[in-house]
């Protein structure tokens, strides 16, 4: 553990701005991942002090929050799912995609109960189905229903955070719930959730490191520094997994099992946004589109910064 902060001080050392100090504020959820481990650790400070450079950690309680923090000026840079960004751009706000995580496929799912009688996407025609609207869990079933014929109109969308969603499966006022982890995996422990489907087959989604275009056109180098200290973590949170969950549990607030198996299913990095990457977010944006979930066609390229890894 002591190795690998050293060495991310060293080479953040090497990369810090130079010039007038500032305050950079990172908006995190919960539930964040590298952000989360980066904070406890204070890696990033560390990484900013040559400079003069100060951190500020801002928690949220999902991306769409985040956005409209990063729109008022509140936060500089960030990380959400695939399609926070894409409603941001549609409402006008100017965020800019600056780095990619590696596409989940088993850290999302809709879930039901083990007893419900639903056991295909076909079947959740009509029913009543928790999710956090904005999220990644909202690109999650409208890809699901869009390959098995159906769209939202076809259910009843009940638009809940994390924490109230679980409230209602637990209480059987939904019939289905769309939850990314660390939550699925709790819901998984807790009530031996049975899963309707994940990003199997479908249309892959990202997650994203975004920047106000104001932080990232003041302060390029400290945008490429925060990347370098995201993806120096990844690394060591690949090779260190029992490490990363003994970090993570009390600081998410979940037994370190449920830490264990959410971390299983990931791969932990940051990527530069590659043309690749751009063409699948369009493909996100675009299905949001046609369903009718945003009001114009938005363009992902015209948002990607290049990120130029030393």
């Amino acid at each position: 553990m002591k190795k690998f902060f050293t060495a991310v001080l060293a080479m953040a050392l090497l990369t810090a701005l130079p010039g007038r100090a500032e305050t950079i504020r990172i908006g995190f959820q919960k539930g964040g991942g590298l952000l989360t481990a980066l904070k406890r650790q204070g890696a990033v400070e560390k990484a900013f002090a040559p400079s003069g450079t100060t951190v500020r950690w801002i928690e949220f309680p999902a991306g769409p929050q985040m956005l409209e923090a990063l729109n008022a000026g509140s936060i500089d840079f960030g990380t959400t799912g695939a399609p926070p960004p894409i409603f941001a751009q549609a409402a006008g706000i100017d965020v800019v995609y600056v780095g990619a995580e590696p596409p989940p496929v088993a850290s999302e799912a809709i879930i039901v109960k083990p007893d419900s009688p639903i056991r295909t996407v076909a079947q959740l025609k009509g029913k009543r189905i928790a999710f956090a609207k904005g999220s990644g869990s909202h690109l999650l079933l409208v890809a699901a229903l869009n390959k098995a014929g159906l769209t939202l109109r076809d259910v009843k969308p009940i638009f809940l955070g994390p924490s109230e969603a679980r409230a209602a499966f637990d209480g059987g006022s939904v019939d289905a719930w769309v939850v990314w982890d660390p939550y699925l995996a709790a819901a998984q422990k807790s009530y031996n959730a049975r899963v309707v489907a994940d990003y199997t087959g479908l249309l892959q989604a990202n997650g994203f490191y975004l920047a106000s275009r104001a932080f990232v056109q003041r302060s390029p180098r400290a945008v490429a520094t925060l990347l370098e200290q995201i993806a120096q973590a990844g690394k060591w949170a690949n090779a260190h997994r029992e490490e990363m969950v003994a970090m993570m549990a009390p600081q998410v607030g979940v037994p370190p099992d449920v830490i264990t198996t959410w971390l299983g299913r990931q791969t932990a990095g940051v990527m530069p946004m590659d043309a690749a990457i751009v063409a699948n977010q369009q493909k996100v944006a675009d299905l949001f589109y046609r369903e009718k979930l945003i009001p114009r066609p938005v363009t992902i390229a015209t948002q990607a910064w290049t990120w130029r890894r030393q």
